[in-house]
């Protein structure tokens, strides 16, 4: 063979001596293959420098090279932080990944996903909540010979397909600083209905002040929708009481960064007056002044994990055996919380 040509699949075959399913199989980690011809096999690739042709492969797995990150959900540094962990998780390897965003109130959702699958031949998808807390879409995925990997706040599969993190005791710390601080008039905004990570943070501020006998009425509790807006008319009415809180939690920065404009529109000191966490611990909760106390979320090092988990089939050098399933969320104490003023 010329030095100036590349090998091809049927030159490696010739050379060690074995036919082009036997290379094809080494190729895709097949297990119906002895060691000795594996290694045989590997030690002429890696001789002659050759690369397998990744149509070729994905014709012969009959799934393309392809990870999709499917969401319905309203915080989008949330999806960007899952989208960067994802592409770290697959640096170096011939996978791709595609954004898929689903409408989680479609009537069609199941069949919409499965279609999607389908026409797109994808070799996984990595599942975000509130879409990854239905148990019909992982069936689904099983029924469709996909891979899939859910998301959540609390775990909802087995590990080999779940990244789940710890919300609930996350937001009881949180709120357990507080009740430390002497905030005993604690406020909450909490994430939108039907998400599984709204209700787990809300139970971990409501174990927090059972656990510290401080029983406060209903209006202390705003919903939000996990966006600025919300988070904006969800503060005006905790605000709006008599007596107002003395710290409030936010169930994302994106709606803590609102209680802190909320704050200041009143003429209101943070922390001096008003003591704001947050959850996420995303680039917008360092940035604003004072700089927030909040919950940090993992979503970086979750999202490549669930990568691994994806294409640990495919991919040799990506052993899972020691990866997570479980990220604890810790928190970050920043400027937002002082003492209440007495």
């Amino acid at each position: 063979m010329p030095a100036t040509m590349k090998p091809t699949i049927n030159d490696i075959a010739r050379l060690a001596g074995v036919s082009k399913k036997t290379v094809s199989r080494v190729i895709n980690d097949s297990p119906l293959l002895t060691e000795e011809t594996r290694d045989k096999v590997k030690l002429v690739i890696a001789e002659h420098g050759y690369v397998p042709n990744p149509q070729a492969r994905a014709l012969a797995l009959g799934r393309n090279f392809l990870i999709a990150l499917l969401h319905d959900n309203p915080n989008a540094q949330m999806i960007l932080n899952m989208q960067q962990g994802i592409l770290e998780g697959l640096r170096d390897t011939e996978f791709a990944m595609v954004v898929q965003p689903v409408n989680r109130s479609s009537p069609t959702l199941i069949e919409d996903m499965r279609e999607f699958i389908v026409r797109q031949r994808l070799y996984g998808i990595v599942i975000l909540p509130p879409i990854s807390e239905n148990d019909a879409v992982a069936k689904m995925c099983q029924e469709a010979g996909c891979r899939y990997v859910r998301m959540g706040s609390a775990v909802l599969d087995d590990t080999a397909h779940m990244v789940a993190s710890n919300d609930r005791d996350a937001v009881r710390d949180a709120t357990e600083y507080l009740i430390e601080q002497g905030h005993s008039r604690i406020a909450i905004v909490t994430g939108p209905q039907g998400f599984r990570s709204a209700a787990e943070r809300l139970a971990g501020f409501e174990e927090a002040l059972a656990e510290a006998k401080i029983k406060l009425p209903r209006s202390f509790r705003a919903q939000g929708e996990y966006t600025f807006d919300s988070g904006l008319a969800a503060t005006e009415k905790l605000l709006d009481l008599s007596p107002r809180p003395t710290a409030i939690f936010a169930s994302n920065d994106e709606m803590a960064a609102a209680v802190l404009y909320a704050a200041r529109l009143r003429g209101l000191k943070v922390p001096e007056e008003l003591s704001i966490i947050g959850f996420d611990d995303t680039p917008i909760a360092s940035r604003v002044w004072p700089p927030l106390t909040t919950v940090r979320w993992p979503i970086v090092a979750m999202g490549r994990s669930a990568a691994h988990k994806l294409i640990a089939g495919a991919i040799a050098e990506v052993d899972t055996e020691n990866e997570p399933s479980e990220f604890l969320s810790t928190l970050i104490r920043r400027g937002s919380v002082a003492p209440p003023k007495q």
